[in-house]
């Protein structure tokens, strides 16, 4: 759950820091005081987009931190990502400053905004307040289902990305056959084209690494004559003319470790000394080796200078570099392979057919899987519907046979009916505002009950809803905070009425004339002035009051 929240400098706000607790919380205020700022900054430092807007102005960047309860899974996810564990928990922290450049951190160590986005999602989960509109859209309503099936069971997810992956490799098989069968002609010639060129390249087969190994041996046998006197150079110097550097140094290391008896600060200038004796005496020895290893060659000069020119002509004719040969070849040898199967039309059919199987056989799974999800939350939705002064109302999940798609084998329509005796309609045609609104919160609660995020924050979503019904929403949500964490923007008193902890915001004035966002923790008093202003508007009197007692009371 969140334990704290911390925002600088976001947007309104300048400094706050907020405690939260178990059970269901509400924030409320006056509209433009900033409690969707709340939201935003939350959603920021849990991998949100971020700009420079967001920082206030006049301010260097806006910080918000934001400290999490762990779940199982969430450290299990801390533990594999190597992010050290805080006291148990995990704090997210994100930082933007007014060019816009952002940072992210988990538990102080840094990390990406996609980090932040992976980590939240097993944290929080945010159902904003134009959540109704997204259920018009079939898109929205398959995304909705097929997440509540995978909520329930992790490897349906990973059955969902099977059947997208079985269409892609069937639709591009479908399109390799009928590429052929319109450019049967331009595929025989560029066919040709590449046996001609792979033929030349296998003929010269060029290696991996063999340009770089060529060039240092072409480099070695035409400066062999050179290399070899030079090196006997030095080892005539060093070891074997008149008076040879290595007997010169052992000659004095020797005197001066007579002239250490007498004064030991000596021992310096002879500890400097003996490694390099040392270390030309290994130099001999590498020369004498590399002397013996140096050969005048000419013909296999002759031999390298050959390849060279070859490689390096075949390397002009692809518009490669020498280097780039070898995988050249790899991918003209790779391209022909595919070529030849493209022109085998019989057997492209058959793996077609194959491919067209093997996507049939996924997605009818997942079809089996959606038409059980469907009928549970279709009953789970109708029966949250009476409670939400829908009477005799239904909700009902239709999957719609159409077209094989990269989603599955049908389309997901959510179906309402307002009252009884009406058969189910397609909800973007027969729910009003409010009624959407409710079958939506509806949705909302019933699939967070089934997931396993520890809190729930609600913006917003009981907007075009009041009187009783606000009243019955407050309950769910209240009941649901009983099972998670409830975070929840609102502005009916019914719903603030019902919550354990209560938030007020509240837009100021500095000193300076900036406007500013404060947030209170209202006791007992404070919520039933709060509570009367929601009912009451700008004149409370003592009569909005008890009202507000009395909610407060239920």
């Amino acid at each position: 759950m969140l334990r704290t929240l911390t925002i600088r400098d976001f947007v309104i706000v300048d400094t706050i820091e907020l405690e939260f607790s178990n059970g269901f919380s509400v924030f409320t205020g006056e509209t433009g005081a900033g409690k969707s700022i709340l939201i935003d900054a939350l959603q920021l430092a849990l991998g949100g987009r971020g700009d420079a807007s967001m920082v206030r102005e006049g301010a260097a960047k806006a910080d918000i931190t934001a400290d999490f309860a762990l779940t199982d899974a969430a450290a299990r996810w801390l533990d594999e990502h190597e992010f050290k564990l805080e006291e148990g928990g995990a704090l997210l922290r994100r930082v933007i400053d007014n060019a816009g450049r952002s940072k992210a951190y988990i538990n102080g160590v840094a990390a990406t905004a996609a980090q932040l986005r992976e980590l939240g999602d097993m944290l929080v989960d945010i159902h904003g307040q134009h959540a109704h509109q997204s259920l018009l859209k079939p898109d929205a309503q398959r995304a909705l289902l097929d997440n509540q099936i995978a909520v329930r069971d992790a490897s349906a997810r990973a059955e969902a990305q099977q059947v997208s992956n079985a269409w892609r490799s069937w639709r591009a098989l479908v399109r390799q056959r009928e590429e052929y069968e319109t450019n049967a002609k331009n595929v025989l010639i560029e066919r040709e084209r590449l046996e001609w060129q792979v033929s030349e390249l296998d003929k010269l087969a060029p290696k991996a690494g063999e340009w770089v190994e060529i060039s240092n041996e072409h480099s070695r046998l035409s400066h062999a004559a050179s290399l070899l006197e030079g090196a006997q150079e030095a080892l005539a110097a060093i070891s074997e003319s008149e008076h040879p550097i290595l007997s010169q140094l052992s000659s004095l290391n020797a005197k001066l470790g007579k002239l250490v008896d007498i004064d030991i600060q000596l021992q310096g200038v002879l500890d400097c000394m003996e490694p390099a004796r040392i270390q030309l005496q290994e130099a001999v020895s590498e020369l004498n080796n590399y002397i013996d290893k140096v050969e005048l060659d000419p013909e296999r000069l002759r031999v390298v200078d050959a390849r060279m020119e070859a490689l390096h002509s075949a390397a002009r004719k692809y518009r490669v570099t020498p280097e780039e040969l070898p995988d050249e070849h790899a991918a003209l040898s790779a391209k022909l392979r595919q070529l030849a199967d493209a022109t085998d039309i019989d057997g492209l059919r058959k793996q077609e057919d194959k491919a067209k199987a093997a996507y049939m056989d996924v997605a009818a799974k997942l079809s089996v899987r959606r038409t059980k999800a469907a009928a549970e939350l279709g009953t789970q939705v109708t029966a949250a519907m009476q409670e939400l002064s829908m009477s005799g109302g239904s909700f009902a999940i239709a999957l719609v046979g159409g077209e094989p798609g990269a989603h599955g084998l049908e389309q997901v329509e959510f179906l309402v009916a307002g009252h009884a005796g009406v058969a189910p309609r397609p909800l973007a045609k027969v729910a009003s505002g409010g009624e959407l609104a409710r079958i939506s919160l509806a949705i909302s609660v019933i699939t967070s009950n089934a997931t396993t995020v520890p809190t729930l924050i609600f913006d917003e979503v009981d907007t075009g809803i009041g009187g009783g019904v606000a009243e019955v929403v407050g309950r769910l949500l209240k009941r649901l905070g009983q099972q998670r964490q409830v975070l929840c923007v609102t502005h009916l008193p019914q719903v603030a009425s019902q919550a354990n902890q209560h938030f007020q915001v509240a837009k100021g004035t500095t000193g300076e004339g900036r406007t500013v966002s404060r947030i209170d923790v209202l006791d007992s008093r404070a919520r039933v002035e709060e509570v009367a202003r929601m009912l009451g508007g700008i004149e409370i009197t003592e009569t909005t009051r008890k009202h507000a007692r009395e909610l407060l009371a239920s």
